[in-house]
């Protein structure tokens, strides 16, 4: 039963992520006069074909792990576009409306991130508080006087002028440590410093400013968050906050954590490639199945919350600048805007060759990784 879930869930999971994605693609291209031949969830053999007045097909094919958008081109040698189609086809048209077309997708899917952050804000969800337990000896947070117990209660990053400067400015609400959490990420990453409101205890306030020269750096060696010392504190779910907003300002908080979850992700993304991030972070569809099936046997909320996660780094993944993805031709279009003219056919296909070898290294690597958490002893 529970190898039922995890594959229910996972095949849910790139089914939403995978459709919306190209769902922007879609709507981008109908939005800008570019006909769609065909908008296919997976790869393989059609399971289900629907041909539409407009002329567009809908296939669900046998392979559930991807999808695409056909848009037609004159420069698709096996297609033949009748001179009173030319209007509609994708290479005509002006170069902010095919990199418009283009970014849509990713675009989609931090949008689908933002909407269930929202949904999630707006029903309720309880969370754990951002108490924080006796730092580790030597931390940063030792060092500065945090202690067991103290509760966070407000945030505010410093500007590189501010440090070892006296504090000013307002403090923003820390609504419970999740949300500290990533708040942390994100100044341990972009390396700023920032300052808590604390309070103890018995209620009493003080505020610890941590300077951008104390922060630990990252690397694939360490936790920074474990270095920088500040933990969270398990209480019973009793004990728990509930974090409940109304529409609007669901939709705002959501933006915001998708807008940190985005840098955060971005910076340990760039990581792998200087150096500074692991590459055993990497994980293949064995961990994100099990993250799925987990997930999901929890509750709604929590699964809602993964699939969120997922639609950032398929956002993030896709405008990576590697050939074969939405970012590798929007690198096209950069060079077109540049050097005035799109670059051509033959250079595109030796391009996309390399593109492929870069995508099946990326993927054998994570698979590997995977099978080294979940196979290995």
């Amino acid at each position: 039963m529970q190898a039922i879930v995890t594959l229910a869930a996972f095949l849910l999971a790139l089914g939403v992520l995978v459709s919306f994605h190209e769902f922007g693609h879609f709507l981008a291209a109908r939005f800008c006069g570019v006909r769609v031949l065909r908008f296919a969830i997976g790869f393989g053999k059609p399971l289900f074909t629907y041909r539409a007045q407009n002329k567009t097909e809908w296939v669900l094919a046998t392979i559930p792990l991807g999808g695409y958008v056909k848009l037609l081109d004159r420069r698709n040698s096996k297609e033949v576009v009748e001179p009173v189609e030319a209007l509609q086809a994708f290479d005509g048209k002006p170069l902010w409306q095919r990199s418009f077309i283009v970014a849509a997708g990713p675009l989609a899917n931090f949008l689908l991130a933002i909407i269930f952050f929202a949904f999630i804000y707006v029903t309720g969800a309880p969370q754990l508080p951002a108490v924080i337990k006796a730092p580790p000896e030597n931390s940063v947070a030792a060092k500065i006087g945090l202690n067991q117990g103290d509760k966070v209660v407000g945030w505010r990053y410093l500007d590189a002028k501010e440090d070892n400067m006296p504090l000013f400015g307002e403090f923003e609400p820390v609504p419970s440590w999740n949300s500290l959490r990533w708040s942390l990420m994100d100044a341990i990453t972009g390396e700023s410093g920032f300052a808590l409101d604390v309070q103890n205890p018995a209620g009493v306030s003080s505020v610890k400013t941590f300077y951008a020269k104390d922060l630990p750096k990252i690397s694939p060696e360490s936790d920074p968050i474990l270095a920088l010392g500040i933990l969270p504190m398990l209480s019973p779910l009793g004990q728990w906050d509930e974090l409940k907003l109304g529409p609007l300002d669901a939709l705002a908080f959501a933006s915001k954590r998708v807008w940190v979850i985005t840098k955060v992700s971005t910076r340990l993304m760039l990581g792998l490639f200087t150096g500074n991030t692991s590459i055993k972070q990497l994980g293949g569809p064995l961990s994100i199945a099990d993250m799925a099936g987990k997930t999901a046997r929890v509750g709604w909320q929590p699964y809602l919350a993964f699939l969120a996660m997922m639609s950032i780094s398929v956002g993030l993944l896709n405008l990576l600048p590697f050939p074969m993805l939405d970012g590798g031709q929007l690198l096209y279009d950069a060079w077109e805007l540049v050097a005035g003219k799109p670059i051509t056919t033959s250079m595109q296909e030796q391009l996309q060759k390399v593109g492929f070898i870069l995508l099946i290294s990326l993927s054998l690597l994570a698979l590997f990784n995977d099978l080294q958490r979940y196979i290995s002893p």
